[in-house]
Parts: C-alpha cells; structure tokens; sequence
C-alpha cells in the first residue's frame, strides 16, 4: 500500500484524525456500507484521506464524528468522492452533516463523456494505475468486527487517488468549458437527503406462483406482503432475508403446516401472528 494510514475506532484515534483534517483543503472520502442484509442501508466505514494519511474511521464504534462537520461544510475545503449520492445520504442520516463544495468522479466522468464510469476504470484512463478490485471484498461482512486486514486494504485502496484523479478531470472540465455544468451537478448531488424505502403496494402480485393461487390465496398472501414489510422494517432486516417470496408463497398453501415451514426461531416469534393472519375471514377486497 502507497499510503499511511489509521483505523480510527478509539476516542484516542479520533483526536489524531480530527487534529489532522482539520488542516487539509481537500479530502478523498469513501463509505462502506451494507445494502443486502439490513432494511435500512448500515453505514459501517468512512474513510478519508487526507495527504498523506488515509483514516478508516469504524461508524460501529459510537464515536464522536461532530468534528467532521466543519471541513464537510466548509467551501474553501474540497470533498472527493466517486459516486457521491448514497454516500452523502447516508452520512446526512447518520450524523446530520451538510455538504459544501463536492467533486464527484463518477459524475465529472460522465459529463466528459464517458461510458465505463467504474472508479477503476478512471483511475486506469487519468492516472495510468491498475487496481486490483477484489468482488469477495466488496460484498465481505463490513460489519463484522474485527475487520481483517484485506478489508482494510480494500477500503483505504480507493480513497487515497481520489485527490490525484480530481486534480486530472478538473483539468479536462475546464478545457472543455464544461467547469459550470459539473459545479451545478456537484451541488445537486450534496444536496440528496436519504429517503425510507418506498412501499411497493402492488408487490406481492410480482411473487411467483401468484396469478396460479385461487382469490383467497392471493388475499392472504397481500396481507402476509405488507405484514412482512412492517416487520423487516422494525428489525431493520432485508425483506428477503426476514422471509423469501417462496416462504409467503408457501404459507398461503400449507395453512396448517406453519411449523414445518417456518424455522424453530421464526415460529416461535412469529407463529401466532401468522396464524391470526392466515385465518382468512371470508372477505376478498385485491386491488
């Protein structure tokens, strides 16, 4: 690796940290996070570089982050990231920071008229560096503490040329005249707020084997969609990880066999509330 770095997941780190970017004018930020397993997207790392130290701050560790909010707002301070939008949103959620002054790689590629926008790929055309992008990497526990050294190798690996590959499509912004349309892009993108996953009141007749079950059945199962919804919410687990598509479909089928069909952990909790549902009252109103 090209790059000091730190993971900040102590009180102690994060003096250092804070002491540090506190200084700099321009910032190389990145997050992971995890989008497949949980309801609600779970930031787990922030990582930021500040020449020449990269900080992996761990977002699981109840640390006090107030004191990034300065540099994020402050105008004369610039912010790199690549593919801002859910970056910012899940920060502004988390710690209610405000954004001034972005640059966004991904866009400032797209408005340059390129087609592969992947953050290696730029770093590949403007800087002449090849990454060794790991997928297992990318889609590993983030988190999952401790975090192992690979990870932690793959989470500074972006951040620290963000700055450098700045510096390049600025350059080729402002040669093309297209400087005002990226700034007016930029602002837009620091402005995104996070939004709660949108209810899809017509999903459960996407589930297959639904236009197959007779009119009660499909009752049942838009009744079991919406329960499933409110439930994974309130334990900020992933809809398909609380219960799969095919376990609702199922249900609707086997009324009496909730017991074979569920997990001994799933019954226990949730039996009585599936069984007080699937007790169809005899009123079919599908819209």
């Amino acid at each position: 690796m090209n790059t000091d770095w730190l993971l900040v997941n102590t009180p102690e780190a994060a003096t250092r940290a804070a002491d540090h970017l506190r200084k700099a004018s321009i910032l190389g930020i990145d997050t992971e996070y995890d989008s497949f397993r949980y309801f609600r997207e779970k930031l787990c790392l922030i990582q930021i570089y500040a020449p020449t130290t990269t900080y992996v701050l761990d977002a699981t560790a109840n640390l006090d982050l107030s004191f990034l909010d300065k540099p994020f707002k402050n105008k004369s301070v610039v912010k790199v990231l690549h593919a801002a939008d859910n970056d910012i949103r899940l920060l502004k959620r988390d710690y209610g920071f405000e954004f001034k002054n972005i640059f966004d790689t991904h866009r400032a590629a797209m408005i340059l008229g390129f087609k592969q926008l992947s953050l290696d790929k730029m770093i590949k055309e403007f800087l002449g560096v090849e990454l060794k992008k790991s997928k297992k990497m990318q889609r590993s526990r983030w988190d999952h503490r401790p975090l192992t050294e690979e990870q932690l190798e793959y989470a500074v690996q972006d951040v620290t040329l963000l700055p450098a590959l700045y510096e390049k499509q600025k350059t080729a912004l402002r040669e093309k005249g297209l400087e005002e349309s990226a700034a007016g892009a930029f602002d837009k993108i620091a402005a995104a707020n996070w939004q709660e996953r949108v209810f899809d009141r017509r999903g459960y007749s996407k589930i297959k084997g639904y236009y197959a079950l007779a009119r009660e059945q499909k009752e049942l199962l838009k009744k079991l969609y919406v329960w499933r919804f409110e439930q994974a919410r309130e334990t900020n687990c992933a809809v398909f990880m609380f219960m799969p598509d095919d376990t609702l479909a199922e249900l609707v089928q086997n009324r009496d066999s909730l017991q074979d069909i569920l997990s001994p952990e799933k019954y226990k909790r949730y039996g009585s509330d599936l069984e007080r549902i699937l007790q169809f009252d005899g009123q079919v109103c599908l819209t």
